[in-house]
């Protein structure tokens, strides 16, 4: 008996036969092997948005092999990607070696690992057509504004500049925030900052006018500030109240795509493209000591926050070992997943969380394939554990009808906070530590100035926030994320200044006049309810042909 395997990469051929016996044999066809004609529309828009789908010219070979590979065995499994691409190019594969669409000859692995492939292996099902049906809708919709578009902009701006369903969209939320930075007019103003130190110690702490005669201060200028001041010369501080609470601070939830290259790129420096490259390395599996080639992480295109009961079990066993019972919580971590998510696979996560990063290092990986697995396997295993509690403090110092206040907190027990926290686009105020201080205390001013202050203009979008307001408005989806970045960047529309990402003459210029003749395709809602409307082809509710009628 012999089985063929078609995956998408070659990278995943050896991981793969590691695990199935010698009547299977692995062959990858490096990505599509079909798609639309380069030279025309290849749409019959009168018929249906009928596609004339073409092979692809540099896989004439890779098809031929497949071809003769096809003929000698008695059974042949799709295993692209598990999602709409992965669903796409096996129904290619199946219509040039005509396979039956009706037979059970779809698997999909979730993680390369034994398990995984196993499971995969175990559970073939058809085609589903409806998956394919939402792909082929993205790709004509991309063809369809790009080949009726790009040829607009070469006639009114220059030749070979391109237009894009969701680029077009990426490149105006860049346009649109840097006009919000130039109209931007800054404005002054003043705090009232104060050092004091309670019970007649030398240490002192930090506390802000809060308010004057019981409402929040406007200081527009040095004048306004410096009549606060002389008010409070020689006046007398005494501690009001001191109100103490204790917060529970929860883990981050385990990585999504978004959540991934915005992590990335803030902890790791990484751009988003850098991030995906590695991370599907890790998927597809590296040289393990003691376990071969095994693929470390989850499938990496996802935005579902669902956790395998086995791989909560495995996080538990390591935290139980390495902690102790008390960093386990009381009741399962359970994380809400979007709305508008693809609910297919799990979150990213190590495959094998008894994997540690020290284990992964040592077996020789590439500095980004460490890096990368570090980060995913402590969110994961941060996001399974205790919460972190803080004991609070916020003391109102009041002194002639001005209230300062002044808030800090200690860590009464680290929980999750002992391996990993998430990092923050701006880090924000310093730890503030009070002494032991209860109201009625006798304090001491040490000192009070007046600061000036000017309001800043909203930040350029870095990648990290760019893919994040992605997510937050519902344009594109894990797998477009990159590709729209390198796309507008490829094609000089947008350019980097450090991590910031900033439009080029040429990306204002065409910006402009997309806005002006084509405002629906640049239109951020309009592209998030396409979005919606391919999702419900995907989930059978809507037709593909209707869905691109309408558009």
């Amino acid at each position: 008996m012999s089985n063929l395997i078609i995956v998408e990469s070659p990278t995943k051929i050896k991981t793969i036969k590691r695990y199935l016996s010698g009547d299977y044999e692995v062959v990858a066809s490096k990505g599509h092997v079909r798609d639309l004609p380069k030279s025309k529309l290849g749409v019959d828009i009168e018929n249906n948005f009928e596609p004339k789908y073409v092979n692809i010219k540099d896989k004439e070979g890779v098809i031929k092999d497949i071809k003769k590979l096809a003929k000698k065995s008695d059974h042949v499994y799709l295993a692209g990607d598990p999602d709409r691409e992965g669903e796409a190019i096996s129904w290619h594969l199946a219509l040039l070696l005509g396979l039956d669409l009706n037979d059970k000859n779809r698997v999909t692995f979730n993680e390369l690992t034994e398990t995984g492939i196993k499971a995969g292996m175990s559970h073939p099902r058809s085609i589903d057509i409806n998956l394919v049906n939402a792909q082929q809708a993205r790709r004509i919709l991309d063809r369809l504004v790009g080949y009726k578009l790009s040829p607009f902009l070469w006639r009114k701006i220059r030749k070979g500049l391109s237009a894009g369903r969701v680029q077009s969209v990426a490149v105006k939320m860049i346009c649109d925030r840097e006009n919000e930075i130039r109209a931007f007019v800054s404005q002054e103003y003043w705090s009232i900052d104060g050092k004091f130190s309670a019970n007649g110690e030398r240490k002192t702490f930090a506390a802000k006018l809060n308010t004057v005669d019981g409402e929040k201060p406007e200081l527009k200028n040095k004048e306004q500030a410096d009549e606060i001041l002389k008010r409070l010369e020689g006046a007398e501080f005494v501690i009001d109240k001191v109100k103490k609470s204790v917060h529970r601070k929860s883990p981050a939830a385990p990585f999504t795509t978004s959540t991934l290259q915005q992590e990335a790129s803030r902890r790791l420096s990484f751009q988003a493209r850098r991030t995906m490259k590695t991370a599907q390395e890790l998927y597809e599996g590296v040289e393990i000591n003691d376990m071969g080639q095994t693929g470390l992480i989850t499938y990496m295109r996802t935005d579902s926050l669902r956790i395998s009961d086995e791989a909560r079990a495995a996080a538990y066993d390591f935290i139980r070992k390495k902690y102790g019972d008390k960093y386990i919580p009381d009741t399962p971590k359970k994380y809400k997943t979007k709305g508008n998510a693809q609910d297919a696979h799990e979150a990213i996560r190590p495959t094998h969380p008894e994997v540690t990063p020290d284990m992964v290092k040592a077996s020789g990986v590439t500095s980004d394939q460490y890096k990368l697995y570090k980060l995913i396997w402590e969110r994961f295993i941060a996001s399974q554990m205790s919460n972190c509690l803080m004991d609070t403090v916020s003391v109102d110092i009041s002194a002639n009808g001005c209230n300062f206040k002044a808030t800090g907190y200690s860590v009464k027990f680290d929980g999750f906070t002992v391996l990993y926290e998430e990092a923050k686009d701006d880090e924000g105020e310093k730890k503030n530590v009070l002494p032991p201080i209860k109201a009625g205390d006798p304090i001491k001013v040490r000192s009070l100035e007046g600061n000036q202050h000017f309001t800043q203009p909203p930040a350029r979008y870095t990648e990290a926030t760019l893919v994040k307001a992605f997510e937050e408005t519902g344009i594109g989806r894990p797998s477009t994320y990159v590709p729209t970045i390198t796309t507008i960047i490829n094609r000089n529309y947008v350019e980097r200044d450090g991590k910031q990402l900033k439009p080029t003459s040429l990306g204002e210029v065409t910006n402009q006049l997309m806005s002006e003749h084509f405002d629906k395709i640049v239109d951020v809602k309009f592209t998030a309810n396409m979005e919606k409307s391919l999702d419900e082809v995907e989930s059978g509710k809507k037709s593909w042909v209707k869905t691109l009628q309408d558009f």
